[in-house]
């Protein structure tokens, strides 16, 4: 018998076909009136361009120089005072200030209040009132030998020709800032009042020959009308 050779036809199969790939169209949104599409790096330079190409605001004009004061000054002194009343004890600051321009003219003042800084403020405006106008050798020194006494302290100046300055505490300052040099000054009493000891100074100093005294005061003399008899 003769074997029957079944034969399947084979049919191919059909390939998955992939859709088409539709294109949808988006809306693309109107441009804003006034924009000019570069907004970093348009004619502004945006972040940027504010902040260089507009006039560079940090360093492009420059820092102010601050004036320079009319005279130096320097704190010799802060002290707390106390003042009973009734309610109990008041609390104030007490200021020893100098000034001086280095040129011949000085002065101490004394400030209190109940803020440092109204204190400070006070001692420079009492030491400018009380400025005194010295007079000083070609070398920058005093012409003569002075001294005086003020409360307890009591100093001399002496002059010292090609010595610099020779001082110490209270008076080496007001000499520094009254722009005395080459001079030897000494304190002859046990005084560590600093207070005194620069009154001292001002004294002794007030009593060089041509000095006049320099006072911010800005009140008019009236003058009183003549009277003329007859």
């Amino acid at each position: 018998m003769a074997d029957e050779i079944k034969t399947t036809e084979h049919t191919p199969t059909a390939e998955p076909t992939t859709p088409a790939p539709v294109h949808v169209s988006t809306p693309v949104a109107p441009a804003r009136q006034g924009f000019d599409g570069n907004r970093r790096g348009g004619s502004g330079g945006g972040r940027g361009g504010q902040r260089g190409g507009g006039g560079n605001r940090r360093g492009g004009g420059g820092r102010e120089e601050r004036a320079k004061p009319e005279f130096d000054q320097k704190m010799l002194g802060v002290r707390r005072v106390a003042r009973v009343v009734a309610g109990g004890r008041r609390f104030n600051f007490s200021v020893l200030m100098v000034i001086g321009n280095r040129k011949g003219s000085v002065g101490v003042g004394t400030g209190k209040a109940g803020d440092t800084a109204l204190a400070i403020e006070k001692a420079t405006k009492n030491a400018k009132k009380h400025m005194l106008k010295l007079t000083r050798t070609a070398n920058n020194s005093i012409p003569h030998i002075i001294e005086a006494k003020y409360s307890s302290a009591s100093i001399v100046i002496l002059p010292a020709k090609n010595k610099g300055l020779i001082a110490g505490s209270a008076v080496r300052s007001v000499l520094e800032l009254a722009g005395i040099t080459d001079v030897n000054a000494k304190i002859r009493s046990g005084s560590k009042n600093k207070l005194n000891i620069a009154q001292a100074t001002i004294k002794a100093l007030s009593g060089l020959t041509n000095n006049r005294q320099l006072t911010t005061d800005n009140k008019k003399t009236e003058e009183k009308p003549a009277v003329i008899s007859g």
